[in-house]
């Protein structure tokens, strides 16, 4: 875990609300539905795909879900531009299931605390590999809590 200081990131993603159980069965396709987006628009992905989370009612989650791109790209329909926070952050890697992320928060949440620094009230997840072609035990995730000040 480490604090580390991250540049702005201009996105192209779709926001909604899902309960958390759902999140598997919603994610792939609204990833699907930006990718091909994307390759008509002829628009490179400058990173790995991202789920931020603006709260954490695992019953009406607020996700946006997209890809980092080089440049702010305009969006179309519900595919809208954004960007993931620049700024003091919070890091942690988890390896392993989605099903044990749960720990990881956790230490980086004890982690902030021990340093007094305060999370901004989202988070935010790059997954490094995909469960549709890698070994639950082996997924790789990075979790960061943008900070405040």
């Amino acid at each position: 875990m480490e604090i580390l200081r991250k540049k702005e990131q201009p996105t192209l993603a779709v926001r909604y609300r899902t309960a958390a159980a759902k999140l598997p069965e919603t994610m792939g396709p609204v990833y699907g539905e930006i990718a091909a987006y994307m390759a008509r628009k002829g628009i490179p992905f400058a990173g790995p795909p991202f789920a931020l989370y603006h709260n954490m009612d695992m019953e009406d989650l607020d996700v946006e879900i997209g890809f980092p791109v080089g440049k702010a790209e305009p969006g179309e329909g519900r595919i809208k531009a954004g960007s993931l926070p620049g700024g003091p952050t919070a890091s942690a890697k988890h390896t392993g299931p989605y099903t044990t992320i749960e720990a990881t928060y956790n230490a980086l949440t004890a982690f902030v605390a021990a340093r007094g620094v305060i999370p901004e009230s989202f988070m935010y997840e790059e997954y490094l590999n995909s469960p549709e072609d890698t070994a639950p035990e082996k997924l790789m995730t990075n979790i960061y809590f943008p900070l405040k000040g």
